[in-house]
């Protein structure tokens, strides 16, 4: 792993980690070309237990070529803003065991859009040292614009003057997503790679293969 920080702490400390490291996002494109592209997800089948799961697919066709999953005890309490701390080290369990690393990370959570400017996808970005790009379902702050209903349609979301990512409508008539920059990527990007990972669904297919991986009791890769 390309950074290493306690994560058995309090919600003070962590927010003092997410300060110390959001210097170290890059928002720009550092990428290269992507082969294979992940999602991530958690389910929690009993309290106190999390099961992560990676779904890494061919970035051409999407169709899934590796999976993992890591069942991992969850001490950090559900915190607005600090979920890294919570559902990274199982992620990062569940990342361990895959063979081969994608190329380019879709996570369920955002990224720079983010209070601190630091969510789950840049911290997971750091942790990898690999490309990552928030794809959230709920708006976590910042206003926007009208989107127009058309898939593809994008409009800026913008906190205190600042551009901290884009209301993307990936599917006609259906609720927007909020994407934002990970890490190693620029924020058209971000864009352009979660509406290439949703031809057809509001949810990109790298979140909704992931999301039935960490929802099932099969947890071997195909």
């Amino acid at each position: 792993m390309a950074l290493t920080h306690p994560w058995e702490v309090g919600p003070d400390e962590a927010r003092a980690i997410q300060e110390e490291l959001r210097p170290r996002v890059e928002a720009v494109d550092r990428l290269g070309a992507v082969g294979l592209v992940a999602g991530v997800d958690l389910a929690y089948p009993v309290p106190g237990l999390a099961r992560a799961a990676v779904a890494v697919l061919d970035a051409e066709t999407l169709e899934l070529c590796a999976s993992a999953a890591a069942e991992y005890g969850v001490a950090f309490p559900y915190v607005p803003g600090l979920l890294s701390f919570r559902e990274l080290p199982p992620a990062l369990a569940a990342f361990a065991m895959l063979e081969r690393l994608p190329d380019l990370v879709l996570c369920d959570g955002h990224g720079l859009a983010h209070p601190r400017r630091f969510g789950l996808a840049c911290h997971l970005g750091l942790a990898l040292d690999l490309p990552t790009i928030g794809v959230a379902k709920t708006l976590l702050l910042g206003t926007h614009g009208h989107v127009p209903s058309k898939r593809g349609a994008w409009v800026p979301l913008v906190d205190h003057d600042e551009v901290i990512g884009a209301v993307v409508r990936t599917r006609a008539g259906v609720r927007p997503l909020y994407v934002s920059v990970g890490h190693r990527v620029s924020l058209p990007t971000a864009v352009a790679w979660t509406l290439r990972c949703a031809p057809r669904f509001r949810l990109p297919e790298t979140t909704r293969a992931a999301h039935a991986l960490a929802t099932s009791a099969t947890r071997a890769a195909p």
